[in-house]
């Protein structure tokens, strides 16, 4: 045990290590509060004076809720080593979160967020401080589990930190290799003497490099062998990289470099996200300090992406969940525009639903007038053109798992072990991907069709009801009442077979048996974890061992097979018969579109013979009137003319035409606002 006067700990609670110090978890004497103390080695004390006490400095000028807060100074009872009293983050590191076999491809969106956000702010209030930090990395990010059950990221360990304005340069160098501007890594990794001072953009390289491992679950700059094997490749990927590449690799020794200009397939966050993302990793990433950007511009494009907010969409002629990050403040109709770069379907070519009703969005509108969706609960985008629907883009999580050795090792087995469970998390992430997407194409397509779809269909059987009364129309009527009634059997036949594969999806178990398959690799793995830092395994253990690796690898494989035969093979039977139904409802639609079109030619024709007729009758009336006029004016003439017996006839036939076509007109007109309807797309309120 060692203690301060106020804080006591046991070495065996070390929570991390550096070349300086040591930290511990701790307790308060008096009130038991855990906190971390960082305990100063001897050779911290060779350092010159004021790098000894810049740490203690630095802590005490900062106070920010994403910057680990310093409680107090105190020194140990014996050997009067400095003790600095922090606060004690009981969630681990940033790089303990990543090494961790669930994120072993990177975090989910949300949580990359979180980093993003709680880095963004710590690292503000370093720059309005004046403060440059010098070893940003996942290990010097600390979390903490907030009230709410939130992850709080805070940063830490400033022992590297110093003041420096914006237009200062330095020319010491710390920082850990793989997060180490390729300026600095020259002289401090290869040893090679130059004259170059560095700014404090210098954290800018480090953040991007945190912030791409926290989005992927890997480095950007990977040379044959691993960054610290091969510096002279690193320091070679990291000088020539071109401009816009994120990230680049070497993949076989002496290898050609490959350059990588956005994040793999295999990355968690949604194409909505990384195309904020990309540019900004793009232009922190660049050697030339003079091309970097600054961090007036870092902090203006990542608040930019942490002020938006995002707007689930699900297409279903893609069958692909979106997310669309706008501002609150935007239109609609850049709302439109975002879904347009994602989905590629013309603003004037999208069509809504949300929750079965008709979603009709007004461009002139406010974006905050979309109703609050989620990824269960989204926007269902419907397209007028149709296309065939392209489903989740995945890499097979098989490609990424190792086969263990025949020899035991016990590092290596931890290692392959660990590779093969993060497969396994990924396969378990992509299965539950998988059957949401079946969910929203079956109930996404079954709102359309029965619900709020086909609107025109409801119209025009109201508008077959009056064929009676149309009579100039029957023979038209009749057809569309024909086809209607096809319509209504196919469409209802759909609505079925919609249900029942809902039903079946709602049943599916696959991803509890990938699951149950994590959950027994996982005591594994644990066990390999735990045996790795044993020196040797006994005999009787070192079979139980083996049998552990043959049951992990039979483990493993019916992971896959599940995965494959299940998740996979379920997914795309259901994504062809998705383009299947979505080409029904296509040719559906369009089919009605031309019944809507032509029943309001003849509600047209219908009005232009009413027309028509009515002039014809005034001309025959004014003409028979003159014809009396005419008549009475030369009664006592024996040989006065009389009108025709024809015009009369015709004028009497004429009237009781236009009565007939009178209350015709009254017909239309009472029913005209459907007819209008079939011409227009259909609208309804807001969801």
């Amino acid at each position: 045990m060692q203690s301060t006067v106020n804080y006591l700990w046991h070495t065996d609670d070390l929570l991390g290590q550096g070349a300086t110090a040591s930290v511990y978890k701790a307790r308060n004497k008096k009130s038991g509060e855990l906190v971390a103390v960082k305990v100063f080695n001897t050779a911290s004390y060779l350092r010159p004076r004021e790098v000894q006490v810049r740490e203690f400095e630095v802590l005490r000028k900062l106070n920010h809720q994403n910057i680990v807060k310093l409680f107090a100074v105190e020194e140990t009872g014996v050997s009067r080593q400095k003790v600095l009293v922090m606060e004690y983050c009981s969630g681990g590191s940033l790089l303990s979160v990543l090494e961790s076999p669930e994120n072993a491809f990177g975090l989910p969106e949300d949580e990359f967020l979180v980093v993003l956000r709680c880095v963004v702010a710590g690292m503000n209030h370093l720059r309005e401080n004046s403060i440059v930090h010098r070893d940003i990395k996942p290990g010097n990010i600390m979390r903490l589990m907030g009230e709410e059950g939130q992850s709080i990221y805070k940063l830490t360990d400033f022992g590297a930190a110093r003041e420096l304005d914006d237009d200062e340069k330095f020319v010491s160098v710390y920082g850990t290799e793989e997060y180490l501007h390729p300026d600095m890594y020259e002289r401090a990794v290869l040893r090679k003497p130059q004259q170059k001072t560095f700014g404090v953009t210098v954290d800018l390289w480090s953040i991007g490099v945190t912030l791409y491992h926290a989005a992927t679950g890997s480095l950007p700059f990977v040379p044959f062998g691993g960054p610290r094997r091969n510096k002279e490749m690193m320091y070679r990927i990291t000088t020539e990289k071109p401009a816009g590449a994120i990230a680049g690799t070497q993949k076989r020794e002496n290898g050609p470099l490959e350059w990588s200009y956005t994040l793999p397939i295999t990355c968690r966050l949604s194409t909505g996200l990384q195309s904020q993302l990309v540019p900004i990793l793009a232009n922190i990433l660049e050697v030339e300090q003079a091309k970097c950007w600054g961090f007036d511009q870092f902090f203006a494009e990542t608040s930019d992406i942490l002020q938006r907010v995002v707007v689930h969409v699900f297409s279903l002629s893609q069958a692909a969940l979106h997310r669309v990050y706008i501002h609150a403040h935007n239109t609609i109709a850049i709302f439109l525009e975002a879904v347009y770069e994602q989905t590629s379907v013309a603003p004037q070519n999208q069509e809504y639903l949300f929750e079965g009703h008709i979603c009709f969005l007004e461009p002139s509108l406010s974006a905050q007038h979309i109703a609050h969706t989620t990824a269960s609960s989204p926007l269902t985008l419907f397209s007028m053109a149709s296309e065939t629907p392209k489903g989740l883009a995945f890499r097979d999580p098989a490609q990424d798992i190792p086969k263990f050795f025949p020899k035991v090792d016990l590092q290596a087995d931890y290692s392959t072990a660990k590779s093969v469970l993060g497969a396994g998390y990924q396969a378990l992430w992509l299965a539950g991907a998988l059957l949401a997407g079946q969910e929203l194409m079956l109930r996404g397509l079954y709102w359309f069709v029965s619900v709020a779809g086909m609107p025109e269909m409801q119209e025009l059987k109201r508008i077959t009801e009056l064929r009676s009364k149309l009579r100039a129309l029957a023979e038209a009527l009749s057809r569309c009442s024909h086809n209607i009634t096809e319509t209504q059997t196919s469409l209802s036949n759909l609505s079925s077979e919609l249900m029942k594969n809902r039903d079946q999806v709602h049943a599916d178990r696959s991803i509890q048996q990938v699951q149950c398959c994590l959950d027994k690799m996982n005591l594994i793995y644990k066990q390999f974890k735990k045996s790795r830092m044993r020196p040797g395994l006994g005999y009787n253990e070192e079979q139980i061992h083996k049998l552990d690796k043959v049951n992990f690898g039979h483990l493993a494989k019916r992971l896959l097979q599940v995965f494959q035969e299940k998740c996979v093979q379920r997914y795309q039977t259901s994504l062809v018969t998705h383009g299947k139904w979505m080409r029904e409802v296509h040719d559906t639609r369009n089919h009605l579109r031309m019944v809507s079109c032509s029943v309001a030619a003849f509600n047209t024709e219908a009005q232009g013979a009413q027309e028509s007729l009515s002039k014809i009758l005034d001309q025959l009336s004014h003409q028979l009137l003159q014809d009396r006029t005419k008549e009475a004016q030369v009664s006592a003439t024996p040989t006065a003319p009389h009108p025709s017996p024809a015009l009369m006839d015709l004028v009497l036939h004429m009237q009781e035409l236009c009565e007939e076509m009178k209350l015709l007109a009254v017909d239309l007109q009472d029913n005209n606002h459907i007819i209008e309807g079939l011409s227009r797309p259909p609208t309804a309120p807001d969801s």
